[in-house]
């Protein structure tokens, strides 16, 4: 049998000969006892590494200006870190609001704010979403399994939509929000997204900006966490969503966010929003209740570490220069181990943290769970769909950032003899 040959071209008895090859080299690495872990996007401690300077790059002076950033106030953040985020976002001073140091946090409470007070009306708080018999969002998939989590927890019925190479299905989309009242959002990753590595084209971006809702107050949440997270030289182009909005004569239909957690230190790091600035003026209204003000010291030190959008990318490509070789590992791997066999097919990300794994249908748990008898933990099967239920039951998100390059190597080849040994099960089971 040629082992790169299809295998689903492969006679029983040659399927049966590869299988026990690399049943060989799966029981090889079992009785190393490894603990490998590839199950979510974190940066590595070297990346980690690259931010050390920041803790030194502020003294006394930096936090007692005009302002003193060591006391209470300044409820959406200072001018600098503004200033930098409207950069990121392309936005203007005015439409940005600085959080904490999480934009899922800011995500949950932008969500939780419209269920309990609606979003803006013509400048003032609309119908409470929780007042309808039904919310619901549209969540195209495979992604994030945090924006499904939020949406299950608060009891927002899900829409499962297929992600295309340009974005989600937007024929499928469109006709959804025409016809249905209680469609209030839709969860989008415009920029490498995760974990399909997609960015939306200009038409899906000018599409999502033009949609005809039966809902008047549809938003878009535009979670852009890979907006500067690039793999090398070549940049993917993502349209302004913003401005396309404005354009259609929709200026207050999306809510733009991102971080520093993947640039600087995830667990200290500054978050985030952008949306109009009739958005904004009621969002920190709102804020006034439930907060005196951020850490403004935090937002201060990452200002002057990060600085100016040239400086941040000079800080990005030192990022990429460490991670960059982990996912040519992965997808040389995915090649020369998969490639030509007719079970499976990945994407070849340009940045973002993730690689999407396909495998044959009806396959992705078995190999998931003979991943973790071997000693690899992977992101569960199903999770990069709402509820976890991934209707096909093939896909698998890889992130290669937080492993070293050795344990990398084990893991990946683990994986890949996991698919192997699965597909051959399933081509058997179906003859």
């Amino acid at each position: 049998m040629d082992l790169q040959s299809d295998y689903n071209s492969c006679n029983s008895e040659q399927l049966r000969a590869r299988y026990a090859l690399l049943k060989e080299r799966y029981d090889a690495f079992k009785r190393e006892g490894l603990k490998l872990d590839m199950s979510r996007g974190k940066p590595c401690k070297e990346q980690l590494e690259l931010s050390m300077d920041m803790l030194r790059a502020t003294d006394a002076d930096d936090f007692i200006g005009g302002t003193d950033y060591r006391n209470y106030g300044g409820i959406d953040g200072i001018p600098a870190a503004k200033k930098l985020f409207a950069d990121i976002l392309e936005a203007s001073d005015e439409e940005v609001i600085i959080g904490g140091n999480s934009s899922l946090n800011m995500m949950y409470d932008t969500i939780v704010r419209a269920l309990i007070n609606g979003v803006n009306n013509k400048g003032g708080e609309g119908t409470p979403w929780s007042n309808l018999p039904s919310v619901k969002f549209i969540c195209p998939s495979p992604g994030y399994d945090r924006h499904f989590a939020i949406c299950e927890h608060l009891n927002i019925e899900m829409i499962t939509v297929e992600m295309l190479e340009s974005g989600p299905d937007m024929d499928a989309i469109e006709r959804l929000v025409r016809e249905d009242d209680t469609i209030k959002g839709i969860w989008c990753v415009p920029k490498y997204s995760n974990p399909e590595g997609t960015t939306y084209s200009d038409d899906t971006v000018d599409r999502l900006a033009a949609l005809e809702t039966k809902a008047e107050d549809f938003r878009i949440f535009w979670d852009n966490a890979y907006a500067v997270h690039h793999l090398s030289d070549q940049h993917d182009k993502l349209k302004n969503i913003l401005e396309a909005c404005k354009a259609a004569g929709h200026p207050d239909r999306v809510y733009l966010f991102a971080s520093t957690s993947k640039i600087t230190f995830p667990g200290a790091g500054v978050a985030a929003m952008a949306t109009s600035k009739a958005n904004a003026d009621l969002i920190r209204k709102q804020l006034s209740f439930q907060t005196i003000g951020p850490d403004k010291m935090n937002q201060q030190r990452h200002a002057r570490f990060l600085g100016d959008m040239a400086q941040l990318e000079r800080h990005m490509a030192r990022h990429a220069a460490l991670i960059a070789p982990k996912f040519s590992l992965v997808l040389d791997r995915l090649e020369s181990e998969l490639g030509g066999r007719g079970i499976a097919s990945w994407n070849k990300p340009s940045g973002g943290y993730f690689i999407s794994l396909n495998t044959m249908d009806g396959c992705a748990r078995e190999v998931v769970r003979l991943a973790s008898e071997c000693g690899v933990t992977l992101t569960g099967a199903g999770a990069t769909f709402p509820y976890g239920r991934d209707p096909r039951d093939r896909n698998i998100r890889i992130a290669p950032t937080f492993p070293s390059l050795a344990e990398l190597d084990k893991a990946i080849d683990i994986l890949c003899i996991c698919v192997g040994m699965t597909s051959i099960d399933r081509i058997l089971a179906n003859r």
